[in-house]
């Protein structure tokens, strides 16, 4: 007999595979497997119904045919797990689901385990990585290192610090890539707790909670020890910055490991290494998280198409002979403004209008 909960999860991954993000689904119907390992049953009802519009809890009700009172409870309650996302302007809060990447998956620090991790690799494989990192525009971005670009011409959204100036409250917690590549056996040691969020907004205390100036000192290790800055692939209202590896974080394995090209979107820099004074010690080889730097007659060069303006050759270089040069105006490529420009410019381009 067939499982009849089957089809609130098939229900769910296509409204999942609606939003703009994307959540394909595959002929190992692996997805679904993954969707019951985040969702209860009536977790999954109750996403399988909402889109990616914000909508009041009045109206949500009203479609369950539920008191307002418990369908509040019961998206607070998703919200806290990141299933759901919550917006609370004028005096009525507006509920809508979350995407599968960014959103939902990176939420789960608490349940990953081997299976998690296993059943998440194949959807990747079986097509997840493609229908999530292929459109345009790209989900995340590169910003460099602050100690890679001339403070006199780096663009405002590329600056690091000034990403932060505005936010009230940091926290630092464990990268879900990383502990997700623990399960499978990961290569890497770089640390785990190099995931950094903020907001404008004063919330309750809590236990990843860190100062401004950690989060500052975050970001100098994280160039440090050569990992890659990575947020929103927007202008206005970012909320983390990811430190990423080209072995574990899926947006970067993108590039090393499925093929996809411009699954994260490049800085409007590229790295030049002066050939006429180039050592060859490799180190800028070893940092390049997406192996854009060759060694060629025993100097390292810079493939520029390959190279995603991160600035990790240049910060590392002992002879100071790598530099990060700013792009020609007609190669710049702006960020869409904000979220809700990202959504609509990618959801054309999903639907083949762009």
């Amino acid at each position: 007999m067939k499982d009849k909960s089957n089809d609130i999860y098939e229900q769910l991954a296509d409204a999942l595979g609606s939003l703009p993000n994307g959540f394909t689904r595959t002929q190992s119907n692996t997805e679904i497997q993954l969707l019951k390992k985040i969702f209860s049953l009536e977790e999954a009802s109750i996403a399988s119904r909402l889109s990616g519009r914000m909508e009041s809890v009045d109206t949500i009700a009203e479609r369950f045919r539920l008191p307002e009172g418990e369908m509040r409870s019961q998206l607070m309650k998703m919200v806290k797990r990141g299933l759901v996302w919550f917006e609370k302007k004028g005096r009525k809060p507006g509920f809508r689901l979350a995407p599968f990447i960014v959103g939902i998956y990176e939420a789960q620090l608490d349940i990953m385990d081997h299976e998690f991790a296993h059943l998440f690799e194949q959807y990747m494989a079986d097509g997840g990585a493609a229908d999530i990192m292929k459109p345009q525009p790209a989900l995340h971005r590169v910003v460099p290192a602050r100690q890679a670009v001339k403070t006199e011409w780096i663009l405002p959204y590329d600056d690091v610090k000034a990403i932060l100036n505005n936010a009230r409250i940091f926290r630092l917690r464990n990268c879900i890539c990383r502990v997700q590549r623990d399960q499978i056996g990961r290569q890497c040691t770089f640390p785990l707790k190099m995931c950094l969020s903020f907001s404008s907004f004063r919330g309750s205390p809590g236990e990843y909670d860190i100062s401004k100036e950690e989060a500052l000192a975050a970001l100098d290790r994280a160039e440090e020890i050569g990992l890659v800055h990575t947020v929103s692939n927007i202008i206005k209202d970012i909320g983390y910055i990811c430190n990423c590896c080209g072995c574990c974080c899926g947006i970067l394995r993108g590039i090393t490991e499925w093929g996809i090209e411009n699954s994260v979107a490049h800085a409007n820099y590229y790295a030049v290494i002066d050939s006429d004074v180039c050592t060859g010690c490799g180190l800028c080889m070893e940092r390049c998280q997406v192996n854009a730097i060759s060694e060629h007659a025993g100097i390292a060069v810079v493939d520029r198409e390959k190279c995603i303006g991160c600035g990790l050759c240049v910060t590392g270089c002992p002879e100071k002979i790598a530099t990060l040069n700013k792009k020609p105006a007609s190669e710049i490529i702006d960020p869409p403004v904000d979220f809700t420009a990202w959504e609509q410019e990618r959801q054309s381009k999903r639907n083949g209008r762009g």
